[in-house]
């Protein structure tokens, strides 16, 4: 697989689509255009337009393919939901001219629980919440065969372009290909360059990310291990796998994140690590959970053999592991 490659190609034009419509509701949000789910969390039209746009595209090309994806449309069919439906057809619309909501419906549905040898998975906004408060939010999209992520797409419509300019323009999309590095490139997809981990080697200078909501990991743990490494910098908080492309470029060294106290028993989700590890890697980081073990993509929808994240520069990996384990 290269860059001309069906799927790398099909994967492009889809986020560049779902992004575009992410960035049109964003700036037309005004109520309440979005549901609770059953886990307390919140399903924005956002979310089923870019997760209708997505299959749909993925599965006109690769028909046998499975998808995995966070979102169905079994909330989105409920009579008393029939306004935000049609919100969701207009959007889609715009983009896929003359769908229809039960079109619609049907490609949001293409999403399986099932894993088999070559599938995708796909969050169709990883950080709502961020998106709801016009902070950081990505669509994550990544092609996992026999257990191995070999490809990975991270678009964030509002992610600052060059770290060095925060307030500069906004837009970035990251890619990698297993064994063929990592690159970023603006949101329409062009201005591609290649991206890498810091070189940084003395952990004090070392920058940590981590997600905002505390109900997702325990900031105060991870405090402390950055008082033992004698880490000064404020953490940077951010929303989504964001904070993989931001270490993949060399803006901070490395992202932790160990299970809030309020859920320690917590298993992440593949849609919600899939795409950022490989981005993460090819751009010279390591990828581990809290205990040193490879992330485990092959055993379904919960990374049942792996405990919390971290992710580094790769150099500072092994003292880290090492303060997590004292």
């Amino acid at each position: 697989m290269n860059e001309y490659s069906p799927e790398v190609v099909t994967a492009l034009q889809a986020l560049i689509k779902a992004s575009a419509l992410c960035q049109k509701i964003r700036m037309d949000l005004v109520g309440e255009e979005w549901i609770l789910k059953s886990d307390r969390s919140p399903v924005t039209i956002a979310d089923y337009g870019s997760q209708a746009i997505v299959c749909k595209l993925i599965r006109d090309r690769f028909p046998h393919d499975a998808i995995v994806a966070e979102e169905d449309s079994r909330e989105l069919r409920k009579p008393d939901r029939s306004k935000i439906l049609g919100q969701v057809t207009d959007y889609v619309s715009t983009f896929i001219p003359k769908s229809s909501s039960e079109e619609i419906c049907s490609w949001i549905d293409f999403s399986s629980t099932s894993i088999s040898n070559r599938f995708w998975t796909l969050d169709p906004i990883d950080g709502t919440k961020g998106f709801l408060r016009g902070d950081q939010y990505a669509i994550a999209l990544a092609l996992i065969e026999n257990g191995v992520v070999t490809l990975g797409l991270l678009a964030c419509p509002n992610l600052y372009i060059d770290m060095h300019q925060p307030s500069g323009e906004r837009g970035c999309l990251f890619i990698a290909l297993k064994g063929q590095g990592s690159f970023q490139m603006d949101i329409k997809g062009e201005s591609k360059r290649a991206i890498s981990v810091s070189k940084i080697e003395d952990p004090s200078q070392a920058i940590l990310t981590e997600s905002v909501e505390p109900d997702h990991a325990d900031h105060l743990y991870h405090q402390q291990i950055a008082k033992e490494l004698d880490i000064s910098t404020p953490s940077l908080r951010m929303d989504s796998q964001a904070k993989y492309g931001i270490l993949a470029r060399g803006e901070v060294t490395l992202y932790l994140r160990v299970p809030s106290p309020s859920e320690p028993g917590y298993k992440e989700n593949i849609w919600d690590h899939a795409a950022g590890s490989i981005i993460a890697e090819e751009a010279g980081g390591k990828v581990t959970d809290i205990y040193g073990h490879p992330l485990d993509f092959s055993g379904g929808i919960k990374m049942e053999k792996n405990h919390g994240v971290l992710v580094t520069n790769g150099i500072l990996h092994e003292v880290i592991l090492k303060a997590l384990n004292m």
